[in-house]
């Protein structure tokens, strides 16, 4: 009797929303889902029905899905934290947190981008060989990553693969200035350019890539963080980033007596490297010889390792596009939490 009436009313649901003109879910009834590939930043549970001589009607409930890390005033991870103790603010507006998990076991996609312009040149094999223990070490079965160098040009080395074997081939395959002579696939945005594009880099490996992947993502980028070719802009980067849910995390790379302008430490492109990190949810370490490449992927292994799973329905429910900005925080303010500061809501 009771499916009889579940059918009865779903039936004159379905007939009130083909008068209406469309079908809204409550936030209560619909399930958590992974992002989208359409709108990363705010996941959408799709259910489609056929209306009587009409077309598909949608009923769309858009989840914000967010991972965080927490760290304690000794910059030790906390892992003990429960649903209650985190709150969600969109633009101010405090949330309520509908779902929450601690998963480390989740699958992790990873964009590894290498700076192969000149002034790595020192460097270059100690991150060949840092990057290729860290595949080796961090990545587990379901884990996908990919393997992208740039200088001049950006050039795609290894497609998304479960192969840490593939991936460590093409990280021995970096060399200085690699795109000027021809290997892999390069997906060039501007064959004029006279300097490193790092922006350019970092937009191709979320729009063009991470974008249509689901679940925890991230880009780890090997490089000074200066840019002098790239035809996008560093803002470019990060909202194809923020659009793609995909958390930026950089190791920067600076040779302060190696004489490429770094003086005492000083570097143009840590500020770069700075906003593009905590907009998205993810570090800057600073690294300034070989000895610091290991523990700077170690550092970067844990952080992916260490997150909490939290997400909410927005109670702002236009669809207009907008960027909205999301600050994470626990109880404890002792506490400090990286996640990113934001995300883009879908369009009608």
């Amino acid at each position: 009797m009771r499916s009889t009436n579940l059918r009865a009313g779903l039936l004159a649901l379905v007939l009130f929303a083909a008068l209406c003109g469309s079908l809204l879910i409550p936030a209560h009834r619909a399930h958590a889902a992974p992002a989208s590939a359409q709108d990363a930043g705010a996941a959408q549970v799709p259910q489609v029905q056929q209306a009587q001589g009409g077309g598909p009607i949608k009923a769309v409930v858009n989840v914000v899905q967010l991972f965080a890390t927490v760290r304690d005033s000794h910059h030790s991870f906390v892992n003990n934290l429960t649903k209650d103790e985190f709150k969600i603010y969109e633009d101010g507006v405090e949330q309520k947190v509908a779902f929450f998990n601690k998963e480390v076991d989740m699958p992790i996609t990873l964009a590894m981008l290498i700076d192969t312009s000149g002034s790595e040149q020192n460097m270059l094999g100690a991150e060949q060989d840092a990057g290729s223990r860290f595949v080796h070490t961090v990545m587990r079965k379901k884990d996908l990553a990919l393997v992208m160098s740039f200088d001049l040009d950006p050039t795609l080395l290894a497609d998304f693969t479960e192969d840490t074997d593939i991936l460590e081939r093409a990280l021995r395959k970096t060399q200085i200035n690699a795109a000027m002579g021809g290997g892999g696939t390069a997906p060039t945005i501007d064959p004029g350019n006279v300097g490193t594009v790092f922006y350019d880099a970092v937009y191709l490996a979320c729009h063009d890539e991470l974008r249509d992947q689901a679940g925890r993502k991230a880009v780890i980028v090997l490089t000074d963080a200066e840019d002098n070719g790239s035809k996008l802009k560093a803002g470019d980067a990060i909202e194809a980033a923020q659009r793609a849910d995909a958390v930026i995390h950089i190791i920067l790379v600076t040779e302060r007596h190696m004489g490429f302008g770094y003086g005492m430490g000083f570097n143009s492109g840590a500020s770069v490297a700075r906003r593009m990190t905590e907009d998205t949810g993810g570090r800057v370490i600073e690294v300034h010889s070989e000895g610091h490449l290991e523990q700077a992927f170690e550092e970067i292994s844990q952080e992916l390792r260490q997150q909490y799973v939290l997400g909410y329905y927005p109670t702002n429910e236009k669809r207009d596009g907008t960027f909205r900005k999301i600050k994470v925080e626990t109880t404890k303010s002792e506490f400090k939490v990286l996640a990113r500061k934001g995300y883009y809501a879908p369009r009608h």
